[in-house]
C-alpha cells in the first residue's frame, strides 16, 4: 500500500475517532469527569443500529451504496445511545455525592454492565451489518486511493454531524449556555442558566455522537461487544492531545491520532517492526508524552472545564 492509500484510510478512521472524541470532551467539559463508559456507549449505538437495520432493512433508495434504511437505523442508534446515557446519568451518576474520581471509577463499572448486557444479547462473536461489500471507487484507483462509497459515506456523515455541532455551539442559545457552563459553572448558575438541563443536553449530544461513531466503526470494521472499549484509549489520547475539555481541540486531536494509527503500517514497510497491532500502545505513548510536555494539549485551554 502507498502513503496516499494509508492516508485515505486514515481519513475514514479519523472521522470515527473525531465523533467519539468530541462526545467525550463535551461530557467532560460540562459534567466534570472522564466517562470511561463512553466507548461502550459507542457499542450501544452500533448494536441498536444493527437491530433497527434488521427490522427496516433496505427501505428506500440507496445513497453511496447504503440504503435509506441504514441511515434510519443510524438515527435510531444515536437516539438510543443518548437515552441510555441520560438514564444512566439519572439512575447512577446523579444520586452519587462523590467527586470526579469517584464518578470516573463508577463509569468503569457502568462500562462493564453495558458490555455484559450486549454480550448476553448478541454473543461474543463478531457480526456485520447485512450490507454487501463494495469495490473501490474506480475513478480514485489511478491516484492510488482505494476507498469505497461506504468510506465516503462515513466521512461525509461525520462532517455533517461535526458541522451541526459547530452551528449549535456558536449560533444557538443552547450552545452559548453550554459554553458558559463549561467556562464557569457557578457563574452560569448565578446568571440564571438552568445548569441541570445543560448537563442533560451534554449527555444527549455527547452520547448521540458516540452512538454515531459506533455505527460507523461497525460499518468500517465489524461489530463486537468490545469494539468501543478497544478504541477508548485512542479516543482518550485524542482528547488529551487536543486539549482536555476543548471540543475543537478534540476534533483536531481525533484527526491526528486517527491518522497516526492508520499510518503505522508504514513503519513496517521501512523495516521498523511496529504494525497496526501496536496502535493502542502508540496512542498511550502519545497521551503520556502530551501530558508531560504540554498538559493543556494543542488547544492550550485551561484544564478545569474550559475550551468548548
Amino acid at each position: 500500500m502507498s502513503l496516499i492509500e494509508y492516508a485515505a484510510n486514515g481519513l475514514v478512521y479519523s472521522s470515527i475517532i473525531v465523533l467519539g472524541s468530541i462526545g467525550l470532551s463535551l461530557i467532560y467539559s460540562i459534567n466534570g469527569f472522564a466517562n470511561f463508559a463512553h466507548g461502550d456507549t459507542m457499542t450501544v449505538g452500533a448494536y441498536t443500529s444493527l437491530v433497527a437495520f434488521g427490522i427496516v432493512g433496505g427501505v428506500g433508495f440507496s445513497v453511496l451504496g447504503l440504503p435509506m434504511g441504514f441511515f434510519l437505523a443510524l438515527l435510531i442508534g444515536i437516539a438510543v445511545a443518548a437515552v441510555v446515557a441520560v438514564i444512566t446519568e439519572k439512575l447512577v451518576y446523579e444520586p452519587l455525592d462523590i467527586g470526579s474520581i469517584g464518578l470516573l471509577i463508577t463509569s468503569i463499572g457502568v462500562a462493564f454492565v453495558y458490555r455484559a448486557l450486549i454480550q448476553m444479547g448478541f454473543g461474543a462473536d463478531s457480526i456485520r451489518y447485512d450490507i454487501g461489500t463494495l469495490q473501490p471507487i474506480e475513478t480514485l484507483l489511478p491516484y492510488g486511493i482505494r476507498l469505497t462509497q461506504h468510506d465516503v459515506a462515513i466521512v461525509l456523515s461525520a462532517a455533517v454531524l461535526v458541522s451541526g455541532l459547530h452551528v449549535l455551539l456558536q449560533h444557538t442559545d443552547l450552545g452559548r449556555k453550554m459554553r458558559a457552563m463549561a467556562d464557569n459553572p457557578d457563574l452560569a448558575r448565578a446568571s440564571g442558566i438552568r445548569t441541570y438541563r445543560i448537563r442533560l443536553w451534554s449527555w444527549i449530544i455527547g452520547a448521540g455522537l458516540a452512538g454515531a461513531g459506533g455505527v460507523f466503526l461497525g460499518l468500517f470494521n465489524q461489530l463486537l461487544p468490545r469494539m468501543g472499549f478497544n478504541v477508548l484509549l485512542v479516543i482518550f489520547a485524542a482528547v488529551i492531545l487536543g486539549g482536555i475539555g476543548s471540543i475543537y481541540g478534540a476534533m483536531l486531536g481525533g484527526f491526528l491520532i486517527g491518522m497516526v494509527v492508520e499510518l503505522m503500517p508504514l513503519l513496517s514497510d521501512i523495516g521498523i517492526p511496529v504494525g497496526i497491532e501496536y496502535a493502542n500502545a502508540v496512542a498511550f505513548l502519545i497521551m503520556v508524552a502530551v501530558l508531560l510536555v504540554r498538559p493543556t494539549g494543542i488547544a492550550g485551554e485551561a484544564i478545569d472545564g474550559e475550551g468548548v
